[in-house]
């Protein structure tokens, strides 16, 4: 069953096109992930599916309910953790969450029981009592984290959720939220510009200028690359590559001063191309095709080349 559904989804402001005709679907119970660099559209689209924004044009459904005839029903089914912090500092972490739940509804004992709950899942219950403004970068996301699932939500969106934390509570952010997927209740919809990330969802849609540019299961958009991954570093780059193209009848690229080459059974390759140029080649490395990959193939550009 797909939980978010868009059509030729459009958005522009201020004369700019942060989205160009978006379609796509989240089926139920998935990680979907949202990837592209800064300026890509995805925070416009999180923003539009949240129903902050209205869409210039297209449409779009969470949960089967239209995002602009029905957007009070979509927020109460709906769980939002934003990019920036959306924690009172001044309160402490239960009176958060205990001020969440009054927004939906939630009163008294069966408030106390979910709040407890959220606490002892996202393992803050020994801060129950303490300031926000005490917590780590870490604690304060899983204080968000509580919030965004405190009135058990069938569709949780986070806009780049791990922003801020170190690797160790990025490990955590995650974890949680595999478990969450794992346990059937709740499909998750993510931003992230980091390839790791991505790679950690069930599948991907990935933007650049707006614009759809892959979508997929990471696997399988890294397997329509054409091989191997290759990449040759030389005092004459350019020349390097009309060499490569007119003896082995290839279309290198050049990136960042990079010759780049897509071919399969790479490391066989390798050995023909030191010995084709020998003296010209100064370092060669061999790599299977990554999610940027993917990106540079539809796009002619490294990930953060235009950032």
């Amino acid at each position: 069953m797909a939980i978010v559904e868009v059509e030729d989804l459009s958005h522009s402001y201020n004369g700019h096109r942060a989205l160009a005709g978006v379609t796509f679907d989240v089926t139920r119970g998935e990680i979907f992930g949202l990837l592209g660099p800064n300026g890509g559209g995805k925070t416009t689209l999180f923003r539009v599916l949240s129903t902050l924004f209205p869409p210039s044009s297209g449409s779009a459904t969470v949960l089967g309910l239209d995002i602009l005839k029905q957007a009070s029903k979509v927020r109460e089914r709906l769980g939002v953790v934003f990019q920036n912090p959306s924690l009172d500092i001044k309160l402490t972490v239960a009176e958060n969450l205990v001020h969440q739940g009054h927004l939906y509804g939630l009163r008294g004992r069966p408030l106390r029981a979910r709040v407890d709950e959220m606490m002892e899942r996202l393992r803050i219950t020994d801060r129950a009592s303490d300031l926000v403004e005490t917590l780590s970068g870490g604690l304060r996301r899983r204080v968000e984290l509580a919030k965004g699932m405190l009135h058990e939500p069938e569709l949780l969106i986070l806009d780049e959720p791990s922003v801020g934390l170190d690797p160790g509570a990025r490990h955590d952010l995650w974890q949680y939220l595999e478990e969450l997927r794992d346990s059937g209740k709740v499909t998750i919809l993510v931003t992230t510009h980091l390839i790791d990330e991505a790679d950690r969802c069930d599948r991907v849609l990935i933007l650049h200028k707006g614009e759809v540019v892959g979508r997929g299961s990471p696997a399988g958009l890294k397997n329509k690359i054409g091989g191997d991954i290759i990449a040759l570093t030389t005092t004459d780059p350019d020349a390097l590559r009309t060499k490569i193209s007119e003896k082995f009848d290839l279309q290198p690229v050049v990136l960042d001063g990079t010759v780049r080459i897509e071919k399969q059974n790479g490391h066989e390759f390798i050995a023909r191309l030191i010995e084709a140029f020998p003296g010209m080649i100064d370092t060669v490395t061999l790599a299977k095709p990554t999610l940027e990959d993917v990106f540079i193939d539809r796009t002619g550009h490294r990930f953060w080349e235009e950032s």
